[in-house]
């Protein structure tokens, strides 16, 4: 079991797979903000701070594993597309009745990119390593 995990987080094979996994977990990310009433009842298992920081602490990892390249160009252009990402679904809250767009919600995902893509930049070459050996 611990074998496939690490297989399906780490190797090569599964790539496209976690890459186009960051964009359909992010679109029903976009779906289920836009159902009226399903921030305030997920609200009472976490606050939004701990929901914006797994989900794109979540999505940095899949776009960084899901990626070819040097670990710094991976982590940059991981974060980059998690910055879009935050602004869209910020701009996107922005314009429901129900929702409002928050600049704090936005620094919050930018920051758990940037946590992610740095520990990811940090010891991933260690990590791709010890699955080769």
């Amino acid at each position: 079991m611990h074998t496939h995990l690490v297989k399906l987080l780490v190797s090569a094979d599964y790539q496209k797979l976690r890459y186009r996994s960051a964009f359909l977990l992010y679109l029903m990310i976009l779906i289920w903000g836009s159902v009226p009433g399903a921030r305030e009842e997920i609200g009472y298992v976490a606050s939004g701070v701990v929901l914006h920081s797994i989900a794109y602490g979540g999505l940095t990892f899949l776009l960084f594993s899901g990626r070819t390249g040097a670990p710094l160009w991976r982590a940059a252009t991981a974060l980059a597309t998690i910055a879009l990402m935050g602004a869209f679904d910020e701009l996107l809250q922005s314009f429901m009745p129900f929702r409002h767009g928050a600049l704090t919600d936005w620094l919050v995902d930018c920051n758990a990119g940037l946590i992610m893509s740095a520990l990811l930049w940090a010891f991933w070459a260690k990590a791709e390593r010890a699955y080769q050996a």
